[in-house]
């Protein structure tokens, strides 16, 4: 268990700075162009992934009743990412479009390098903010997921995500044998009517209209046309498309890494549309050390599902007895599941032998796997 006080000192904090190393290097594939433009996705899925084979993996657990006052060198980061990220991104669209070196291959290479750290980075960072009750923390995780033209994203996750993973209402806890570019055709619309639907809801419940300005779509709306329209005055025509390109490749980021954490795992049908509490069983988890560093401890994230309220630097390590592990971190991961019969070889035995674990009284998973039970309520 790592002290309070010690949260608190840079020695601790330090290793979770290490996303702002990638800024520079984004820089330095567009401005060396060639194969230099190849080295964020290299450090980012290979890099990293060395160290964590290097580092293996940490057991260690932060006290969970750890008051905020002690996590400010932590809370500091991922607010600096939002401007940081900000300015990295226009001034890099003002640059592409003007650099003479880059062919337009090279200038989409930059940009697919610069939506690798928008979605690796900055949603995963989007996520820990809106996940927090500040008005101020939210704001700045609508400003993210709007650099990626994802606003929908904080209601879907919020409102009907964690409510109901597991089950057949979220779109994002991928199938057993579903193949991770199935699974991103279909929540790409089934995400985002799933966002308006829960959105409508909850103005309902408030006796108000959907189209109530109260309904955060309208600021979702406005903010990610403040967000192309900066683009265009950027970079032009040119500089809007290559904005579009790092929004796609960001979404796809988004959504390689929610493949990887539900994929297969499902919540206990008890019987008229009921189905069991959430439990750090229904994520996948994974506690090497490296990645975990680059990606805020989001690979624990059994215990983000199991506590959602936790800050990241007090997720919880559950080992196999609790919760299901991933062979490696997340950016290995997703380069597997971009190769669907190689992820099925690999993870398929995993849901069989998870199965087998936790719900050996169930001898039919038929039902689980069409997705035919009662939609919970």
């Amino acid at each position: 268990m790592i002290p309070r006080d010690l949260l608190q000192s840079w020695r601790h904090a330090l290793p979770f700075y290490v996303s702002f190393l990638l800024i520079p290097l984004v820089w330095i594939g567009a401005a060396a162009g060639g194969l230099w433009l190849l080295i964020v996705p290299l450090v980012t899925w290979w890099v990293f992934t060395a160290a964590d084979g290097l580092l293996g993996i940490t057991a260690e657990n932060a006290d969970p009743q750890t008051p905020d006052a002690a996590l400010t060198l932590y809370r500091r980061l991922t607010m600096l990412w939002v401007p940081a990220q900000f300015i990295s991104l226009y001034a890099l669209i003002w640059y592409v479009t003007r650099a003479d070196h880059l062919s337009a291959f090279g200038a989409f290479a930059a940009f697919f390098g610069m939506g690798i750290l928008t979605g690796t980075i900055g949603i995963n960072y989007a996520h820990e903010l809106m996940h927090q009750k500040s008005r101020k923390e939210r704001f700045l995780a609508d400003v993210l997921m709007a650099m990626a033209l994802y606003s929908h994203f904080r209601s879907e996750h919020l409102l009907v995500h964690h409510r109901h993973v597991g089950t057949p209402r979220d779109a994002v806890t991928a199938r057993y044998n579903e193949g991770f570019h199935r699974f991103f055709r279909r929540v790409l619309h089934q995400c985002f009517r799933s966002a308006l639907s829960a959105e409508a809801a909850k103005q309902a419940r408030a006796g108000r209209k959907a189209t109530d300005l109260s309904n955060p779509f309208y600021r979702y709306a406005a903010l990610q046309a403040l967000m192309l329209a900066l683009a265009l005055i950027a970079g032009g025509w040119y500089g809007l498309a290559l904005f579009l390109f790092q929004a796609l490749t960001a979404i796809w980021q988004l959504e390689l890494v929610n493949y990887v954490e539900h994929y297969g795992l499902t919540r206990k049908h008890l019987g008229e549309g009921r189905y069991e509490h959430v439990r750090p069983r229904h994520s996948w988890n994974a506690s090497h050390r490296a990645s975990n560093w680059l990606l805020i401890n989001l690979q624990r994230h059994s215990d983000h599902h199991y506590k959602p309220d936790r800050r990241f630097p007090l997720l919880q390590h559950h080992d196999a007895s609790a919760a299901p592990q991933l062979p490696y971190g997340y950016p290995l991961m997703g380069c597997i599941a971009m190769i669907p019969p190689v992820w099925r070889r690999m993870m398929n035995p995993r849901v069989r032998a998870w199965r087998k674990m936790y719900y050996p009284e169930i001898t039919d998973w038929t039902p689980y796997t069409k997705h035919t039970l009662p939609l919970p309520r």
